[in-house]
């Protein structure tokens, strides 16, 4: 549109939609059963949260058996009851527990729907132009089932026999037959149903964000145009519709043998001596099954860390982000081969070499895309106007993260390398490098960077350093001696190694580990009275504090049910035009015409202008 006719077009003409969005109901409409995406963003977000405090506080517990095996825990015993032993120990089977429920917390309720149910369902229509998700009513259901699957969970913590206690893994035979161990009883059947109700929220809110991106860009956004993060949230939601059913059909399975005498992972099972019925299952197939959704759920939750530091990265560097369609090639080839690289999770379970070759060549190869994502973020920093806010350090630190842990993949992916490193804490601190600190401080990099357009307000800067430097260097603490000791043999999921010789020289790394995550765990408290705080109490912020291209900072400050109260702006440019040589800022808005921006328009962006006129001239015609 040419610049005469916005502002008439603005008066004139509306969309129609506002009255019907731009109402008030009563407390259960509004902040209980909403169909506002930035409600059920943000309802995503602080149950995430709590999320994290407990899977967090569960790490700690296990840590304190393991950094000090000799010390008596009887101070725990208001909290944790029985499952500290009369002579003030940790229960061993209630420490595998523990391990158990922290993975399960951390991947799924955590990093997948607090990472990606909060930011797919705020960012995707106020970066995208649209007034709400394609469908409001599921969106809804989406995050009502995430609360149903995390009330399930969390009772399964406190019934008398334990939560489940089979690795988040859940591996049968242990997972398969309840008279196993305590763990495998009601905690495993409560984790079943809460997995399979976390399974169809994901599966109703991937449906909603494709259907969102496709189908309701504003006028003039091009799937050329869309910022990095809608690439990113798009291509997650692609890959959870399509693995997450896998998992579903696996935990089906399974609950077809615990509970109605199939066979489709069992076979050969003696217990007490007694010879179990079952015959002809496979445990391996349920390895299969599972490591098919396992794999591709490290790039469910790390595409959108990725995208979220893509946008935070561009802005504060005051750059365009360098390699922008090689950036989206990256998460497309990504996602493509996430699909056919789960194997090498099973190196060790007798499959043939030559398959383990393929799927190890395959892993290789994926580490090429993960590359060209570093290689631009560095290239974007390069030399550019740096603002170091605390969203900007988050997203530095998962470039850092990302680097460290992924060379440690390459090591892992090498099936000869991989058959000695399995099940160390080798494997442990890779993954919690690569996909769980990375993650996290993605998400915390958009918190920090979108808060103010979430509540209007501006956390405070100096706790967010604060919060930071603790964070990051508390990971590194805990993570990095990890690989010594992996290499040295130390095995996971073991509850004590005092018995073993070998490992009693380690004994000083492993208390340092665990003072260190007491510690790191300390420091997100500075996070969360940020956040609660900032909330309430916090500095007004402005309508565009960061002075960032992309629509969302459009909207009013807060924005109300349907975004924007007058007509949706058109988008006419990328969303990175940032320090443009010529230009009057160093930022240009996706929604300013290249008829407004004479100075800084390159040749095939002024021939862009009579397109604009075109447009004008439907416009009128339409509004005649």
């Amino acid at each position: 549109m040419a610049t005469a006719d916005i502002h008439i077009t603005e008066e004139t003409h509306h969309d129609g939609h506002e009255h019907d969005h731009d109402h008030h109901g009563n407390f259960w409409t509004t902040y209980v059963f909403s169909t506002d995406h930035k409600m059920i963003a943000k309802q995503f977000l602080i149950t995430g949260i709590f999320w994290a405090l407990i899977g967090g506080t569960l790490s700690v517990i296990f840590r304190l058996q393991l950094g000090f095996p000799e010390a008596e825990l009887g101070w725990l015993k208001p909290v944790l009851g029985g499952w500290i032993t009369p002579d003030g120990k940790l229960d061993p089977e209630f420490y595998l527990a523990l391990v158990t429920m922290h993975g399960t917390i951390m991947v799924f309720f955590v990093l997948t729907a607090g990472l990606s149910g909060t930011f797919a369902n705020f960012l995707i229509p106020l970066q995208i132009g649209a007034r709400d998700m394609a469908s409001g009513f599921m969106n809804m259901l989406s995050y009502w089932f995430f609360f149903a699957s995390s009330v399930i969970m969390f009772i399964s913590l406190f019934i008398e026999t334990g939560p489940a206690s089979g690795g988040w893994v859940i591996y049968p035979p242990l997972s398969a037959l309840p008279q196993a161990v305590n763990g495998s009883g009601l905690g495993m059947t409560l984790w079943l149903v809460a997995m399979a109700l976390f399974i169809v929220s994901s599966l109703l809110g991937g449906i909603n964000y494709i259907s969102t991106v496709i189908n309701l860009r504003t006028k003039g956004m091009s799937f050329a145009k869309l910022p990095l993060s809608i690439w990113a949230l798009f291509l997650t939601a692609v890959i959870g519709l399509l693995s997450f059913p896998v998992l579903f059909s696996a935990a089906l399975l399974l609950i077809f043998d615990r509970s109605f005498g199939t066979s489709f992972y069992l076979s050969d099972i003696y217990i007490n001596g007694e010879a179990l019925p079952n015959q002809g299952g496979s445990p391996i197939l349920f390895q299969h099954l599972f490591w098919f959704l396992g794999h591709p759920e490290v790039y469910i939750v790390l595409l959108p860390a990725l995208g979220i530091t893509s946008e935070v990265i561009a802005t504060n560097s005051r750059k365009p982000i360098f390699g922008y369609k090689a950036m989206v090639g990256s998460i497309l080839f990504i996602a493509i081969l996430s699909f056919v690289v789960w194997a090498h999770h099973m190196f060790v379970s007798g499959m043939n070499p030559f398959l383990g070759s393929v799927f190890m060549l395959l892993t290789l190869i994926i580490a090429v895309p993960s590359a060209v994502k570093v290689f631009n973020y560095l290239t974007t920093l390069w030399r550019g106007n740096i603002r170091f806010t605390p969203a900007m350090l988050f997203s530095i630190g998962l470039v850092s993260f990302f680097i460290s842990g992924g060379l440690t993949g390459i090591h892992l992916g090498n099936s000869a390398i991989d058959i000695q490193l399995h099940d160390t804490y080798f494997v442990v601190a890779h993954f919690h490098l690569v996909m769980g600190s990375a993650s996290f401080f993605g998400m915390l990099a958009g918190i920090y960077h979108w808060f103010p357009k979430m509540f209007g307000r501006m956390m405070d800067a100096k706790l967010g350093y604060i919060h930071f430097w603790l964070t990051f260097v508390g990971v590194y603490l805990v993570f990095f001696p990890m690989h010594y000791i992996g290499i040295a043999g130390y095995p996971r999921r073991y509850y004590s190694f005092t018995n073993y010789d070998a490992f009693n020289s380690f004994s000083d790394l492993n208390m340092l580990v665990s003072i260190a995550a007491i510690l790191t765990l300390a420091a997100q408290f500075i996070f969360i009275f940020n956040f609660f705080y900032s909330m309430y109490r916090g500095r007004k912020a402005s309508a565009n504090p960061w002075q960032s291209n992309t629509l969302e900072w459009t909207t009013p400050v807060e924005p109300g049910h349907g975004n924007w109260p007058g007509e949706i702006p058109t988008v006419y440019r990328w969303p990175y035009d940032y320090s443009k040589p010529g230009a009057k800022e160093d930022y240009i808005p996706q929604h300013i015409p290249f008829s407004m921006t004479p100075e800084s328009n390159l040749p095939h962006e002024n021939d862009m202008i009579k397109l604009e006129g075109d447009e004008t001239k439907v416009v009128v015609d339409e509004k005649k």
